[in-house]
C-alpha cells in the first residue's frame, strides 16, 4: 500500500506538472484538516509527515513547555517534555508522535477534497511564478473559444485570455488557429492566475523583429522606437551600435525574407523600416518616407516641424487618411505640419512683400501733397474761368454753273461696278415692243464685268508667261549642268 500510495504521489505530480516535494506538502496539509476533524481537537496544533521513501504517514503533536498547566491540549509540564526531549525548556515546543490507529470515512473525504484543493492552489501559484517572469514577451498558443467579449487561448500550461480593446479590427480568428501573442499582464484571481494577451500592442512587432533578426537579439542593431497602427501599418526606427552594419538591410533581410515572415505573421500588416538620426530634421525626413523631403524647419519651444515637400510628393507624404504623417509623428515624437513646394514659396513671397515695402524710403509728408492739390485745383478754376476761343465757319459757296457741268460730266464718265442687287428688270406682258416707249438705260453684269472669253485668255497668258520662266530657270541650269562637266572634263 505505501508503495502504491508514492506512486499515485508521482503520477499525480507529472499530470499536474508540480514537484514530489510540492505534492506531499499538498497532501500533508489535506491530513491535517482530516485527523483534526476526527481524532483532535480544534485548538490542538498537529503536523502530518509523509516520508518519500517509504509513504509512512505519521501525525505529531506538538505542546509548548510550561511551569504550570492551564490548558492541557496545547500545554504541556517541563518534566513530561524532558522525557521527550532532554533539553526541553520552559516556552520551548515540543512535538510528540500521535498517530491515530484508524481514519474515518468521512476524514478519508475530507482529506481527498483538501489534496484536490491543495493541488490546484500548488499548480496556480507555478503557473503564475512561471508566466510572471515572461511578462512583456511573445508566447504562442491556440485559440480554444470565442465569445463577444474575450477569446480564450491555450497557451498549453494555461489559459490567456485576448480581450476586444487588444484585438485587431480587421483580422479574422478562428478556433483552432495558432498565433503568437504578446504577454501584457499576469495577475492573480479566484479561479487562478489570469493571462491577458495582445495582437495590437506594439511591443509585438518589436518583439518579432528581435526573434527574426539576430543583429538585433545579438545587440548590434537597436530599435529606437515604434509606431504602430494595428492591422494597417507600422514604422520601425533603426540604428546600428557596430560600425559597418546597416541596420535597415539587416531587419529586411535577403530579397525581404526577414521581414516578409514578420508580416506574414501579422496577416499583411505594411513596415515601414527607417533609420535613426540623432538630427530631427534628417530622422523626421527619414520617418515620412517613402515620400520625398525638401525641407525641414523646426520649432523646438513647440516641438513642432515644418515640413516643405515637393507638390508631386504631398499625398504620399500624409498618406490615407493622414496615416503616413501621423505614424511619423509618434515615430519621432514631434508635431508635423506638411506642405507643398509651390504653397510654401507663395506664402514665402507674400511674406517677403511687407517687409520690402516697409524697407522703400518713405514718400512726402501729407502736407506737401495738399499744397500740390491745392496748385492743381487753382490752375484748374482759371482754365474753367477762361473763355473759349470761338472759330469763326467758313462760309459755304455754292456755284450752281460748277454743279451742272459736274453732272454733265458724270453722264459721261464710264459706270463703276456694281452689285446686282441695285438693279430690276420689270417685265411687262400683253405689250408689244414697238408699242413700249424707249426703256432707259439698264446696265447689267455682263456690260460691267470682263466677259468670260476675256477672263479665260487673260488666264491662258498667265499660264503661258509661267512656262517661259520655267523654261529659261531649266535652260540655265542645263547650261550651269554643262559648264560644270566641261571643267572635270579639262
Amino acid at each position: 500500500m505505501k508503495t502504491e500510495f508514492m506512486v499515485a504521489i508521482t503520477q499525480l505530480s507529472a499530470e499536474k506538472n508540480l514537484s514530489v516535494d510540492l505534492v506531499l506538502s499538498a497532501v500533508e496539509s489535506a491530513l491535517v484538516s482530516a485527523y483534526r476533524k476526527n481524532s483532535f481537537a480544534p485548538d490542538q496544533d498537529i503536523m502530518v509527515k509523509i516520508s518519500p521513501n517509504t509513504g509512512n504517514v505519521k501525525v505529531y503533536l506538538r505542546k509548548i513547555v510550561v511551569d504550570e498547566i492551564e490548558n492541557p491540549n496545547t500545554e504541556i509540564k517541563q518534566a513530561d517534555a524532558r522525557k521527550i526531549d532532554r533539553n526541553a525548556r520552559v516556552g520551548d515546543t515540543v512535538s510528540m508522535e500521535a498517530t491515530p490507529p484508524d481514519a474515518g470515512r468521512i476524514a478519508i473525504q475530507t482529506a481527498r477534497q483538501v489534496i484536490l484543493q491543495r493541488l490546484h492552489e500548488a499548480e496556480h501559484h507555478a503557473i503564475f511564478e512561471e508566466f510572471t517572469v515572461r511578462e512583456g514577451e511573445v508566447v504562442t498558443g491556440m485559440i480554444q473559444r470565442i465569445t463577444p467579449d474575450q477569446i480564450y487561448v491555450d497557451l498549453g500550461k494555461a489559459e490567456g485570455l485576448l480581450p476586444k480593446p487588444e484585438q485587431v479590427h480587421n483580422e479574422r480568428y478562428r478556433v483552432g488557429q495558432r498565433l503568437k501573442f504578446y504577454l501584457m499582464e499576469v495577475s492573480k484571481a479566484q479561479k487562478g492566475p489570469q493571462i491577458i494577451l495582445s495582437r495590437s500592442h506594439r511591443n509585438l512587432l518589436r518583439k518579432l523583429f528581435e526573434l527574426e533578426v539576430p543583429e538585433i537579439h545579438g545587440g548590434a542593431v537597436e530599435i529606437k522606437a515604434v509606431a504602430r497602427e494595428a492591422g494597417y501599418r507600422s514604422k520601425v526606427a533603426v540604428a546600428a551600435r557596430q560600425e559597418g552594419i546597416d541596420p535597415v538591410g539587416c531587419c529586411v533581410g535577403l530579397r525581404g525574407i526577414r521581414i516578409q515572415n514578420i508580416v506574414n505573421e501579422l496577416n499583411d500588416e505594411k513596415i515601414d523600416v527607417v533609420q535613426w538620426s540623432d538630427d530631427p530634421r534628417v530622422f523626421i525626413s527619414n520617418a515620412l518616407s517613402p515620400a520625398q523631403v525638401s525641407n525641414v524647419e523646426l520649432n523646438e519651444g513647440e516641438t513642432t516641424a515644418l515640413v516643405v515637400v515637393p507638390d508631386k510628393q504631398l499625398s504620399l507624404a500624409i498618406g490615407k487618411d493622414g496615416q503616413n504623417a501621423r505614424l511619423a509623428a509618434k515615430l519621432t515624437g514631434w508635431r508635423i505640419d506638411i506642405k507643398s513646394l509651390s504653397i510654401y514659396e507663395k506664402e514665402k513671397a507674400e511674406m517677403a512683400g511687407p517687409e520690402e515695402a516697409a524697407a522703400e524710403p518713405e514718400e512726402k509728408p501729407a502736407e506737401e501733397k495738399v499744397e500740390v492739390k491745392a496748385k492743381k485745383t487753382k490752375k484748374a478754376r482759371a482754365k474753367k474761368a477762361e473763355p473759349e476761343p470761338v472759330v469763326a465757319e467758313e462760309p459755304t459757296v455754292i456755284n450752281i454753273e460748277e454743279e451742272e457741268v459736274e453732272e454733265e460730266k458724270e453722264e459721261v464718265v464710264e459706270p463703276q461696278p456694281v452689285s446686282f442687287t441695285d438693279f430690276e428688270l420689270v417685265l411687262t406682258k400683253g405689250k408689244s415692243r414697238q408699242e413700249e416707249p424707249e426703256p432707259t438705260q439698264i446696265r447689267f453684269a455682263e456690260d460691267i464685268l470682263p466677259s468670260k472669253a476675256a477672263a479665260r485668255k487673260k488666264k491662258r497668258k498667265d499660264l503661258d508667261t509661267k512656262e517661259k520662266g520655267k523654261t529659261k530657270k531649266l535652260k540655265g541650269k542645263q547650261q550651269v549642268d554643262y559648264d560644270r562637266e566641261e571643267e572635270y572634263a579639262e
